[in-house]
């Protein structure tokens, strides 16, 4: 008796437009992130050197497995980038005592 085959992959073909704002993206150099059992959220901020004081630039909330996914594809996107540019030396995320920070 023969195994049965897979299915093939389907793919889809998705037109995803972005407007003029959103396109200039925003810059960040820190990344706060929360979650609970529903979601993941994501802060993303722009630490300017000498300042005591910062805000969020823009927060993204997604489900757990598309924060896992995001995850997945971010190690994939590392990887091809070092395989084109080398290896990215960095030190260790710094330590952020949430309970000494001020967000409102």
């Amino acid at each position: 008796m023969s195994e049965p085959k897979e299915a093939p992959a389907k793919t889809m073909r998705m037109e995803i437009k972005i407007d003029d704002e959103v396109a200039r993206g925003v810059y960040a150099n820190l990344c706060l992130i929360n979650h609970s059992d529903a979601e993941f959220i994501f802060d993303f901020v722009f630490i300017q050197p000498a300042r005591k004081k910062s805000k969020v630039a823009s927060r993204m909330v997604m489900a757990p497995k598309n924060a896992k996914r995001l995850m997945m594809l971010l190690q994939q996107q590392v990887k091809a980038y070092e395989d084109r540019f080398g290896k990215l030396d960095i030190t260790p995320p710094m330590k952020v005592d949430i309970d000494e920070m001020e967000i409102n």
